[in-house]
């Protein structure tokens, strides 16, 4: 080996490495055993060519002739520190041997020049993933994804993809979805095969039922121990199959910029769950083939309603006295448009739970959240209204819309218009071009009631009975109605802010009044734990998006739910996360504990063990 041309990386320090020990060291890429005996230093390949053991991780045995061996500690080969020789010169079985030199106290290994690495199948994959605008990767590096890992890193160096290694990998999934609902561009999340890959599942499903664009990548084992019962091996094409709308193996043989391209659209345009497979042995398959990206892949969105349909909403509204609207988080790109809508009209607006925010409640026209979650406001407004304009609601039962009077139901996925019951007229198309196309045809009845009046002193009762539990003392702690109406006073007008699953989730939908917040939550899932792992997708969307940048994000839990994925408390810190978490204490499942009582149920195994949980932050 010429010294003269070779790297010299620093591995440490003489202190580090006592006489008559042996310890693993990493110089540049490579695994190396480094030794330190009769004062000498000596540097071999890590890994034992019997099974691969960690030499680095055995010991120094010394010989009756006094001779110095290196003992791997998984089944006892012995290798000679200076020739990297066994000691019966076994075929094929000895050391690469590094040169070691010590400069003032600091040891350095010499490694050859590193060689051009050459370009893979991920590397084409990663590219795409790219150029179709991904700018996010949540995952945990493993053994059967580590040629993907590689490409993604690349990326990352370039400047091109940020990555985020997690703790849990339905953290990752959680994360990646909360991005997807707040921005509309996918995310993706990387998992090894098997445990890795299945720990996503509960993140993708709560993607795909609130139509959020999300990427699982999963690593797979090699190809040819597929199926035999190998390590790590199940099904993931058939265990994706329900969740996800496209999942797809990466194989030689595949097309891999077509693959990664299609994976991207379904993700975008369907607004859904995008699978890839990667067995282990194709990821570092060279492939000089060139990117794909979305020129030419996509079309225009907006889908107008019919005229038809147009003119019979205008005859129903225009003829309505108190109509009202109701705006889901499927309205969530129009809301200008229906809170202009709604002020043509003089109509109190309501939004589903999953809509909290898309109003402020300070509007003249806002009427707050419908349902469970909800305020008396809203459900008076319910009772009284004569005409419902639904605009991208789902009628969900625990929104609670009157099925009984007569509903404008306007979305642009046909399959959710009736989709649970027959509404009076159901208009296919955009809710903001349904909104711009029928507001200049609208004249309010003369004979309409005032309802903007009503909605004034309706909050006032409401704020008023909000004061009066304030007041109340019970001996618990902070009533949740104060917690809310700090956050309420005290956070930024365009914070977002994630909320858990539990009594939190339905206190701060009563209590706490918006001003223009963003609100992410876990919609039709509904899954306990989803609060922290979501603020943490969106304070990376905050970094990934102008629209956002700059924004407090939020994340409120109760302590059932930050219990689910405490350490990535750690993955806040280690990435500097600014994040204000407000976690609601009370040692129980309380949202359970309430269920099994008004079921008459006795209240069983809903109390949680809880250290403090200010102490752990401070841990971490």
């Amino acid at each position: 080996m010429d010294e003269q041309n070779l790297d010299w990386i620093s591995v440490g320090h003489e202190s580090d490495l006592p006489e008559g020990r042996v310890k693993t060291v990493t110089a540049r890429n490579v695994s190396i055993c480094l030794s330190h005996f009769d004062g000498r230093w000596a540097a071999m390949g890590n890994h034992c060519p019997h099974q691969g053991g960690p030499l680095g991780e055995g010991s120094i045995e010394r010989g009756v002739d006094g001779k110095c061996w290196i003992r791997c500690p998984w089944h006892g080969w012995d290798f000679d520190p200076l020739t990297g020789a066994p000691p019966g010169g076994h075929e094929d079985t000895g050391q690469k041997l590094y040169p070691v030199e010590i400069r003032d106290g600091e040891i350095f290994i010499g490694l050859e020049a590193e060689p051009s690495r050459a370009r893979t199948v991920t590397d084409v994959m990663a590219e795409t993933m790219v150029n179709w605008g991904l700018k996010r990767v949540f995952g945990m590096v493993g053994h059967s994804n580590l040629g993907l890992a590689d490409a993604i890193r690349l990326r990352v160096a370039k400047g091109d993809l940020d990555y985020i290694g997690v703790r849990h990998e339905g953290a990752a999934a959680f994360a990646a979805s909360a991005y997807g609902k707040l921005t509309g561009r996918p995310a993706a999340c990387l998992a090894i095969a098997g445990p890795g890959a299945t720990n996503l599942l509960t993140g993708m499903w709560d993607a795909k039922v609130d139509r959020a664009p999300i990427l699982a990548l999963t690593g797979q084992v090699q190809t040819q121990v597929f199926r035999p019962g190998a390590f790590q091996d199940i099904d993931l094409k058939s265990a994706y199959h329900a969740v996800a709308r496209f999942s797809q193996p990466v194989l030689g043989s595949s097309n891999h910029a077509e693959l990664a391209s299609l994976a991207c659209k379904t993700a975008i345009v369907e607004r859904d769950v995008a699978h890839l497979i990667f067995p282990d042995d194709v990821q570092t398959i060279p492939n000089d083939a060139k990117a794909a990206g979305p020129d030419g892949r996509t079309g225009g969105s907006v889908v107008y309603p019919s005229e038809n349909d147009l003119e019979r909403a205008v005859d129903l509204i225009n003829g309505a006295k108190r109509p009202i609207v109701v705006m889901g988080h499927g309205a969530v790109a129009a809301r200008p448009a229906v809170i202009r809508l709604a002020e043509t009209l003089g109509a109190p607006v309501m939004t589903t739970f999953k809509g909290k925010g898309l109003i402020p409640d300070g509007h003249p026209n806002a009427a707050g959240v419908l349902g469970r979650s909800g305020t008396p406001i809203a459900s008076w407004f319910m009772n009284e209204a004569d005409l419902i304009i639904a605009l991208g609601t789902s009628f969900a039962n625990h929104t609670g819309i009157e099925r009984g009077k007569p509903i404008i139901q306007v979305d642009f996925e046909r399959m959710q218009l009736g989709k649970f019951h027959p509404v009076q007229l159901p208009i296919w198309g955009e809710i903001g071009a349904f909104c711009q196309a029928i507001s200049p045809r609208l004249a309010r009845s003369g004979e309409a009631d005032d309802q903007l009046e009503e909605l004034t002193v309706r909050w006032q009762m409401w704020r008023d009975e909000k004061r009066t539990r304030l007041s109340e003392d019970r001996g618990q702690g902070v009533h949740s109605a104060a917690v809310f109406d700090a956050l309420s006073r005290l956070c930024d007008d365009d914070a977002i802010i994630a909320v858990d699953v539990g009594n939190n989730t339905y206190s701060f939908g009563r209590y706490f009044e918006t001003k223009g917040q963003r609100v992410l939550m876990s919609g039709y899932l509904g899954s306990i734990g989803f609060g922290f792992p979501a603020a943490m997708g969106a304070w990376a969307a905050t970094r990934d998006f102008a629209e956002f940048a700059g924004r407090q994000v939020i994340s409120v839990s109760g302590d059932g739910g930050f219990g689910q994925y405490p350490m990535e408390f750690t993955t806040a810190v280690k990435y500097g996360m600014n994040i204000t978490h407000i976690l609601l204490n009370n040692s129980e499942l309380g949202k359970i504990s309430k269920e099994q009582r008004a079921g008459e149920w006795p209240v069983w195994s809903t109390d949680l063990h809880n250290p403090s949980f200010a102490a752990f932050a401070r841990l971490c």
